[in-house]
């Protein structure tokens, strides 16, 4: 017992100092940070104002390696979030607010169904929006060496939305990697896509209006259309070509012709009216599952699921999408 006591003593005691080391140095990029940000046009106020009070978040770190996307199997990722209860979540969403969410499908000619679905799986319907310090997360991602390129551009980003008094800094509490919102928009996603759809002064991505209209208009600019589907299950035949099969979402490739696809997926009668789309073969599982089968489980996937893909660069994400997507279609 003595032994385990002290086993648990050193670890907690090196872990402390990884903390500790790590605010350290976070102290330290703070000073360079505040130099960048001021170069990149931000004024002094708002940077000392949100970067003195950002703090280290080892959490942060931890989630940012241990995300779902990467470690659960597709039939369990996506039945957890395209579920019964979700869906009828999602129906009373859309009841309460019929007309506003009709007319924003409307006007930007984007699925209700989609909308809902997104909603739906990125926050439970904005039950679970994040508490955590959107500053201080994306300080911490910036400060942390994997992906610090791209979480600095997000954090100066959002910076200057603050500073032209575009989004208030008190509000700023959202997910551990930095989104905000019943769609959780990054930063650089609400620069670009946030609409102020009630018109009342202001983008507040946690009301109705400017939150079904924002991921309305961001879809819409993606070039969503709401005719041709997202993806099919199939089932592949031996004689596939191994690089045909897409098992990253990082960059989809051996796009061709479903008239093409065809002679690899056994039964593909179905398939006949979307000859002249391209499309892709995804066996999300491969990098997943210990010892998979390649070819199992197998979609085939067009141009709508691409463009989900950029909302959330998960393959499994977008087959979770889509498919409480068609559920909501069958059920609305």
């Amino acid at each position: 017992m003595k032994k385990i006591n002290l086993i648990i003593f050193l670890y907690l005691l090196i872990f402390n100092f990884k903390v500790l080391k790590a605010n350290d140095s976070f102290e330290e990029w703070k000073v360079d940070f505040k130099l960048y940000a001021q170069s990149q046009g931000i004024s002094i106020i708002t940077i000392n104002k949100l970067i003195d009070k950002s703090k280290f978040l080892p959490n942060v770190i931890k989630y940012d390696r241990f995300q779902p996307e990467f470690y659960e199997d597709t039939k369990t990722y996506i039945s957890k979030r395209t579920s019964n209860k979700k869906l009828k979540v999602g129906n009373k969403i859309y009841k309460n607010n019929i007309d506003k969410i009709n007319s924003i499908s409307t006007n930007f000619n984007v699925d209700q169904n989609l909308l809902l679905s997104l909603m739906g799986i990125e926050t439970n319907f904005g039950n679970y929006l994040g508490k955590m310090d959107i500053i201080s997360s994306l300080a911490t991602l910036s400060f942390d060496k994997r992906r610090s390129e791209f979480f600095t551009s997000e954090l100066i980003t959002l910076l200057k939305l603050v500073d032209n008094k575009i989004i208030e800094p008190d509000i700023l509490f959202g997910s551990w990697a930095g989104a905000y919102g019943n769609f959780q928009f990054m930063p650089s996603t609400i620069k670009n896509y946030a609409i102020d759809y009630d018109n009342d002064g202001k983008i507040d991505l946690k009301n109705t209006d400017d939150s079904f209209a924002s991921a309305a208009n961001y879809l819409n600019k993606l070039g969503w259309v709401s005719s041709e589907p997202c993806f099919y299950e199939v089932q592949l035949k031996k004689n596939i070509p191994e690089d045909y099969l897409n098992i990253s979402a990082k960059k989809i490739h051996s796009i061709k012709k479903v008239s093409y696809l065809k002679k690899y997926i056994y039964d593909s009668d179905y398939l006949n009216k979307y000859n002249n789309l391209n499309a892709s073969i995804i066996t999300p599982d491969a990098e997943i599952v210990e010892n998979p089968n390649k070819l199992y489980p197998a979609f085939i996937i067009f141009k709508n699921y691409n463009l989900i893909l950029k909302w959330n660069r998960s393959l499994r994400f977008a087959l979770a999408v889509c498919t409480l997507k068609d559920k909501f279609k069958n059920d609305l």
